[in-house]
């Protein structure tokens, strides 16, 4: 059994209640509707994020309530607005290796859907009665969006510094993982230090999330979803190759694939060819290093914490996605 997998089981009751309230929020009484969510949840992913905001809530008071997997169900219910909002924009056919919703039906359709989810995650915030929880999925939403538009403007105007790729990741996948940690709190009566040290635990967390799932794109894996370099394909030049092209003591074809990777269009060769230059020039080591740097900083912070089942938990969610192989 894998470390996600004993998470999941000890908090199993309350993962039953999350996902029955998510089934019940969604309810709609129209046929195509009730298909398409039947269809997207029968795939749902590892929930890492309502898991934070109930570990968190957990740490803080030992138990989980109401307005906790309530706040749970928005996040996730607007984190699934994302994904089928971002299938849209990238025109991704797969996702965890099953055709998504906008390649079953059309893009119309899942624009809709996605709206759906979200307009469902705001009815749950509003449910726990909690203005900060409502605000704070209502300032997660705004910080989603200005993610991908900074991520297009920088793959537009070819701005590839690791200081833009790390406020893109900040803001697109960072600040989900923040609202976790902070809706955590909130729910179980926190809103104190103890709150700022949790959010920057979640950022950090986040942050390293998304560098592996970056580092996952330089290599093939089917159950993914993706071909090998889909984020170059997207435009999208993230921390392995942004390293490789900025490193001083790079090889002397380091400018040739700066103008590789500044073109408008990328072929299969090209994205080839940068993500072989990426892996060969020590840019998955450096990613996997600052990983490792996150991991060491979030495990500090944590241990301002009493010892508990819940911050170990956390904690080995962080080595997961830190050990993680490609």
């Amino acid at each position: 059994m894998s470390n996600l997998q004993t998470i999941q089981s000890a908090i199993a009751p309350e993962l039953e209640k999350l996902n029955e309230i998510i089934l019940h929020q969604l309810g709609s009484g129209n046929p195509m509707m009730e298909s398409i969510i039947s269809s997207f949840l029968s795939t749902k992913g590892k929930q890492i994020r309502p898991i934070i905001v109930i570990l968190t809530s957990k740490m803080m008071q030992g138990c989980v309530g109401e307005k906790t997997l309530a706040a749970a169900a928005a996040v996730e219910l607007l984190h699934n607005a994302s994904l089928i909002h971002d299938d849209v924009v990238d025109n991704s056919q797969l996702r965890r290796g099953i055709p998504t919703v906008n390649a079953i039906w059309d893009n119309h359709i899942a624009v809709l859907v996605g709206d759906y989810f979200t307009s469902s995650s705001m009815q749950q915030a509003i449910s726990t009665a909690d203005i900060r929880v409502i605000d704070a999925i209502c300032h997660l939403g705004k910080l989603l969006s200005l993610g991908e538009l900074d991520q297009i403007y920088n793959a537009r105007y070819h701005s590839i510094t690791e200081e833009a790729y790390l406020h893109i990741i900040d803001y697109k996948t960072a600040s989900l993982f923040v609202a976790c940690a902070k809706m955590g709190c909130y729910t179980a009566g926190v809103d104190d230090q103890r709150l700022s040290l949790m959010s920057e635990f979640a950022r950090l967390l986040g942050l390293c999330f998304q560098m592996r799932d970056d580092i996952l794109d330089y290599f093939h894996d089917p159950s993914i979803g993706k071909p090998t370099g889909n984020d170059l394909r997207e435009g999208k030049i993230t921390l392995p190759l942004i390293h490789a092209l900025s490193d001083a003591n790079a090889d002397p074809d380091r400018d040739m694939m700066r103008g590789i990777a500044a073109k408008e269009q990328l072929s299969d060769d090209d994205i080839s060819t940068l993500t072989a230059y990426a892996v060969k020039n020590g840019g998955i080591e450096y990613t996997c290093a600052k990983m490792r740097e996150l991991r060491d900083k979030a495990a500090g912070i944590m241990a301002q914490f009493p010892p508990s089942e819940a911050s170990a938990a956390l904690l080995d969610i962080f080595d997961m996605i830190v050990d993680q192989k490609k």
